[in-house]
């Protein structure tokens, strides 16, 4: 027969003023096989759960950013899994990045020629102006898309795999990049034909779209972060995400003129999404904007957004498992 014995652990999260004589006294009546060593300094190590925000601002982004700089690999070899899969059993297959902003034209041609939408004076080629405008926003509404459903759609990988989670929400991203840039080509092409067949020619700041696009990725990316991890706990918003985004299309000034009067015009005031499609479009296709003052008010806004969702994310990513 073994004879087992009471074991005494050192306990934290107590002043050792108090508790320790206390410690040492139970652990003698108790025959203790080990225990706290009374020869040695009276010494409590206190264990305290980790967090990170007292570590400063500073630590914690420099954190996030050696995490991201690890997870170099695995977030391409997300990104090339996720959009080859996308692609792989698609008849079209990257056609329908050229299909879905050509239809959406063709619709609001429609329905401007038939009387049911007023597309209003546009000094631009129409085609031009709606193709541009819709390359920004749809960076947007995929990458919200794309991104809030990342997490869900890697819950087994979450529950048995320790890695960082970002990785997936950043490899979310990449679909939309080169989402953006087929649709840039689209209206490259089409840009091309208005310069030789109509004489058209855009401003120089066409070349400054890489620049422009930035406020409106770091908008999207920040956004995914949050909204993925309200999805994973709340299934529904990722089923109104489609429709949001839908409507949140008509209610800004994309495809149409921004209207003068109305209820409209008082939400496309304050509606930052406006700016960041419609001054790049107006530098690119015009060369001049008055809607500096609002499209850096956007800016600020998307940094801030991007940086309080980035940090939120990262105190949370660790307690995702549970909830996937």
């Amino acid at each position: 027969m073994f004879e087992v014995k009471p074991i005494c652990y050192k306990m934290s999260l107590f002043k050792k003023e108090k508790y320790l004589p206390e410690l040492r006294q139970n652990c003698f009546s108790n025959n203790c096989s080990f225990g706290i060593d009374t020869k040695m300094d009276e010494k409590l190590v206190i264990y305290e759960p980790d967090n990170s925000l007292k570590k400063g601002y500073f630590q914690l982004f420099s954190e996030i950013y050696d995490e991201v700089k690890k997870n170099r690999w695995l977030i391409y070899q997300l990104f090339k899994r996720d959009f080859l899969s996308n692609y792989r059993q698609s008849f079209l297959g990257v056609l329908w990045a050229f299909i879905i902003p050509l239809v959406s034209l063709v619709s609001f041609l429609v329905l401007n020629q038939s009387g049911l939408f007023n597309i209003g004076y546009i000094n631009v080629p129409y085609a031009l102006y709606a193709l541009f405008g819709l390359a920004f926003y749809q960076l947007f509404s995929t990458g919200i898309i794309a991104g809030s459903s990342s997490l869900i759609s890697a819950g087994s990988m979450i529950a048995k795999i320790n890695f960082s989670k970002k990785a997936l929400v950043i490899s979310s991203m990449g679909k939309t990049l080169v989402a953006f840039l087929i649709q840039m080509i689209l209206a490259f092409a089409v840009l091309a034909y208005f310069v030789i067949f109509q004489g058209f020619f855009p401003s120089t700041g066409i070349f400054l779209i890489p620049i422009f696009m930035i406020p409106i990725f770091l908008l999207t990316l920040g956004l995914s972060f949050i909204i993925s991890v309200l999805n994973s706990v709340f299934r529904d918003i990722g089923n109104l995400l489609a429709l949001v985004m839908t409507f949140l299309l008509f209610l800004t000034p994309v495809m149409y003129a921004v209207p003068t009067t109305g209820l409209l015009s008082i939400l496309t005031l304050y509606n930052p999404l406006y700016y960041l499609v419609a001054v790049p479009r107006d530098l690119a296709l015009v060369g001049a904007t008055t809607l500096w003052v609002g499209y850096l008010a956007s800016v600020v806004l998307s940094i801030l957004s991007f940086i309080l969702c980035l940090i939120t994310f990262h105190l949370t990513e660790t307690r995702l498992a549970e909830r996937i």
